[in-house]
């Protein structure tokens, strides 16, 4: 039994300690903070004078209060903090789009370099005896069979 737990641990360490997984791990992390940043953008800085703008408003107090039937009490319904929430997710969603969207630049760009040095790197040689083009690798010619 000791053996099949040693073995098991063994391939999660193998598995856990993949470049993968540990780039996987570092990106929710780093994910996770920078939601908190946005949420403090939101919050903090763009839904304030956005509310003072309509008059004064707090967009996490705005509240739809339903009765429930007995006296005094409700049921909340916090349509506030939904608009901050989708302010949030918009932010986070143009940030990862933008991302994105430099990152694929940044692979088009590489990609570009690698086609110029692969179209910089002869692949074909002429015959010097009969003039057809072959390859560069050939050490004979297919056409005439002199020796290049």
């Amino acid at each position: 039994m000791f053996d099949k737990l040693k073995k098991c641990g063994e391939e999660f360490k193998t598995f856990a300690m993949r470049g993968n997984v540990i780039d996987m791990a570092v990106g929710i992390i780093i994910g996770a903070a920078f939601g908190k940043i946005v949420d403090s953008l939101v919050n903090d800085i763009i839904m304030p004078p956005l509310g003072w703008l309509m008059g004064r408003v707090d967009f996490s107090k705005l509240v739809l209060a339903i009765p429930t039937g007995k006296e005094g009490d409700f049921v909340n319904i916090n349509y506030g903090v939904f608009i901050n929430t989708i302010i949030s997710f918009i932010l986070v969603a143009f940030a990862v789009f933008l991302l994105i969207k430099g990152i694929n630049k940044l692979q088009a760009d590489k990609k570009a370099d690698d086609a110029a040095a692969e179209q910089a790197t002869p692949t074909t040689k002429e015959c010097p005896h009969c003039f057809t083009t072959i390859d560069i690798r050939a050490n004979k010619c297919p056409n005439c069979t002199a020796d290049i």
